[in-house]
């Protein structure tokens, strides 16, 4: 039988536009991986992941009733920690592009109302223009093939004031943080290769070392439209995540 997910390695890596790698090879990639993401999250994350979801989710300033997008949702955890803060009264929408992605989140989250999982393009979200009261993407824009057109996509569906942000993996200069750049980019590919997932995990490394530095993309977020905009390293700079806002029309 033909293993419809077959163990191929996206070709391309992150560069200072985007990421090479063809929007399809990404996807089975991740349709493949789905199974393993969440627990390999934490491992990778030294455990941490929760804790800057946390700050993710905070820095949405979200209210009760209100609403919010997250793109490359991925198994639905920010959504459903977005959804947490709106309540049953507000709305929140998950889009990635693997449907085997969406298909996790959407089972294990069935049920909650306003919470809304869907396969999408995040160079072409799912969306109608100021629809929401703020967008995030964690983990998922050094993927994208096109970073500016991402947060610009994020930028169109917030309306004026709402808040764009991106929580990524970052190549930090501290001391803890050169020891967690060993991790990453040694240790990281062995856990990958332990739980049958070796190309997806070397992929990621690579995905890395080619994404921008936060001062960088920081300025994309500008070029895309927004104002405002500020970031913050998190466990010693390992990850970063930058907040913008929709400027007034």
């Amino acid at each position: 039988m033909t293993d419809p997910h077959p163990d191929t390695t996206p070709s391309g890596r992150a560069t200072e536009a985007g990421n090479a790698a063809p929007t399809p090879e990404v996807r089975v990639m991740f349709d493949r991986i789905a199974g393993v993401y969440d627990p390999m999250n934490l491992v990778i994350s030294a455990f941490q992941e929760p804790r800057w979801r946390r700050r993710l989710v905070d820095g949405a300033r979200l209210a009760p009733g209100g609403s919010a997008l997250d793109v490359a949702t991925g198994t639905g955890k920010v959504a459903a920690d977005l959804h947490a803060r709106v309540g049953q009264f507000g709305r929140v929408l998950g889009v990635d592009i693997s449907p085997g992605m969406i298909d996790v989140a959407q089972r294990r989250f069935a049920g909650r109302q306003g919470l809304e999982y869907v396969v999408g393009d995040a160079l072409a979200l799912p969306t109608g223009d100021a629809a929401f009261d703020a967008a995030t993407i964690a983990f998922g824009m050094r993927n994208l093939p096109d970073y500016r057109r991402g947060f610009a996509e994020m930028a169109r569906s917030v309306r004026p004031g709402g808040r764009v942000l991106c929580l990524e993996i970052a190549r930090p200069r501290s001391r803890l943080a050169r020891f967690m750049r060993w991790w990453f980019d040694r240790v990281v590919p062995l856990i990958g290769r332990a739980a049958g997932q070796g190309s997806a995990y070397a992929y990621l490394v690579r995905s890395v070392q080619g994404y921008p530095s936060p001062e960088r993309i920081a300025e994309i977020m500008g070029e895309a439209g927004l104002v405002d905009v500020r970031w913050q390293g998190l466990t010693g700079g390992i990850v970063t995540l930058h907040a913008g806002t929709v400027p007034e029309r």
